[in-house]
């Protein structure tokens, strides 16, 4: 089941996205979790760590999924 987040601001960098919903405890293991391919963007792996997230995309990590909502 997809779980929202709300986006303050016009977008957000995948690895603050991955710490700031809670799913990594740190950074470092987001930006480890990101360069392993461990997480897709809209359906493909994305392996940029600064990729910007937008309202309306979707990002999977592990049996997460996040709806990012304006």
């Amino acid at each position: 089941m997809p779980e929202p987040f709300v986006l303050h601001g016009e977008f957000i960098e995948l690895c603050r996205l991955l710490k700031a919903a809670g799913l990594c405890n740190s950074g470092g293991e987001a930006k480890y979790a990101i360069e392993q391919g461990q997480v897709s963007v809209e359906g493909h792996v994305e392996t940029r760590k600064s990729c910007k997230i937008r309202a309306g995309q979707t990002v999977i990590f592990g049996q997460h999924e996040l709806v990012v909502q304006a």
